[in-house]
């Protein structure tokens, strides 16, 4: 090798600590053992490292040891501030994340109008499935009309593998969550554009009372498990609750709306069941059907 190569490579072996002088005589150099070299090299960054790592833990630490404190106080303010009204669709998506990755036991949902749409099934299906990952128990209420949509079948066959616990019914109450039997969302009632505001309840006897009705409605419907084959009352329950609708004088419309399916499904559905009745009229098939005993009217309706 040429002298020039000689002393590159020396310069190398010697900022890798691997050539080092002999002690008492600089002008010799000496091979010295990875091992001992790496520990010369790398001494001071593994100081480093330990000394940032030892900060991190600490932070994290007091940190976390304020958490009891953090928990009481937003006990404490969640009792003075029982009820918040919120009208901007962002936050209230934002705080429903929140609420969700903080849930710790159970979140309750009540969804009515038939089938989801794709576009939101697509929003909360990852955060809806970390949740069941970390232990969370889903229990969520949809009308039977969903039952015919392949988007929500499909959703829901992902999230009932994971845990989820899906049912459904004819009728529901308006939209509902619910997480931790602690805060519930409700839609806003009174704006111009309905079902972009929300209400946010925090008062423990509501809460209490609304997971009372939860729960009285999830005893009453049926386990919706797509790949299996649907429960043979369904399609009479459905058939039995436009009955009950038709009787008490309700307009297609309004009875379509009230079941979660479309006005054309409906009719459809009206149309089977009047030739079904021998009648020559919606109002005469609703009126056959309690006279014959199939149905009965509620003075609630």
């Amino acid at each position: 090798m040429s002298s020039t190569e000689v002393s590159r490579i020396e310069d190398v072996l010697r900022h890798l600590r691997l050539l080092q002088p002999l002690p008492g005589d600089p002008d010799r150099l000496a091979p010295v053992s990875p091992d001992a070299a790496a520990a010369e090299l790398l001494g001071s960054s593994e100081w480093q490292i330990r000394e940032l790592q030892q900060a991190v833990n600490e932070v994290r630490t007091r940190m976390l040891s304020l958490m009891p404190t953090y928990f009481e106080g937003r006990r404490q303010r969640n009792q003075m501030e029982a009820f918040d009204l919120i009208t901007d669709v962002d936050t209230i998506r934002a705080l429903l994340d929140e609420h969700l990755l903080r849930a710790r036991a159970e979140m309750l949902t009540v969804q009515p109008g038939g089938a989801r749409p794709p576009e939101v099934l697509d929003t909360v299906r990852n955060s809806n499935v970390a949740a069941l990952d970390r232990g969370v128990r889903m229990r969520t209420l949809y009308q039977h009309t969903a039952r015919s949509d392949l988007v929500t079948s499909a959703y829901v066959s992902e999230v009932t593998a994971k845990g989820a616990e899906i049912r459904t019914t004819d009728e529901l109450i308006d939209r509902l969550i619910i997480y931790d039997r602690e805060v519930a969302f409700l839609p806003e009632q009174n704006l111009p554009d309905p079902g972009r505001g929300a209400v946010i309840i925090r008062e423990p006897n509501l809460v209490a009372f609304m997971c009372s009705v939860f729960d009285h409605m999830w005893q009453g419907a049926l386990p919706f498990q797509p790949g299996t084959s649907a429960p043979e009352p369904l399609a009479d329950e459905v058939k039995a609750s436009i009955l009950r609708l038709m009787a008490n004088g309700y307009k297609d419309e309004m009875v379509a709306r009230r079941l979660g399916m479309s006005v054309r499904t409906c009719r459809r559905h009206i149309a089977e069941i009047t030739e079904e009745l021998k009648a020559t009229s919606r109002f005469q098939a609703g009126v056959n059907a309690t006279l014959s005993g199939l149905v009965q009217p509620t003075s609630g309706d």
